[in-house]
């Protein structure tokens, strides 16, 4: 079965503030399967990185991923995710459920956190989309 790796990011500059999201999608060979940038408007960073999770598992279910490990470096997220940490804030539930109904759709996945400097493509592609909307 192939392995996908997925690496998303969120920035927001302000918190709130302009924002954007990022994926990367990757083979375990490091080949890249997908890039995804995508201006948000003002929102925060903790939503944006939601939003970079969103964008790329939707593009893993479009590709058909079975077995995938999701790496971020949004502590939160991953925590959440995990079950370590419960989600408090309203604006993130939504986005929390529609992770989870999204990754329910994919057999095999796992999500762990990463520092920044092991996040640097999709640190690139969130910044990108907010860079290239002015």
């Amino acid at each position: 079965m192939t392995k996908f790796f997925l690496y998303t990011d969120g920035a927001a500059r302000g918190n709130p503030g302009p924002a954007g999201a990022g994926a990367f999608i990757c083979m375990g060979d490091g080949k890249a399967v997908a890039e995804i940038a995508e201006y948000l408007g003002e929102t925060t960073n903790n939503v944006a990185e939601y939003k970079g999770l969103l964008f790329g598992l939707e593009k893993l279910i479009e590709l058909g991923a079975r077995d995938v490990e999701i790496r971020a470096d949004s502590e939160l997220m991953v925590r959440q995710l995990n079950g370590q940490y419960k989600v408090k804030h309203p604006n993130l539930i939504p986005l929390y459920r529609e992770a989870l109904e999204l990754l329910r759709k994919i057999p095999s996945f796992k999500i762990i956190h990463v520092r920044r400097e092991q996040n640097k493509e999709a640190d690139r592609l969130s910044n990108e989309a907010i860079d290239n909307h002015f």
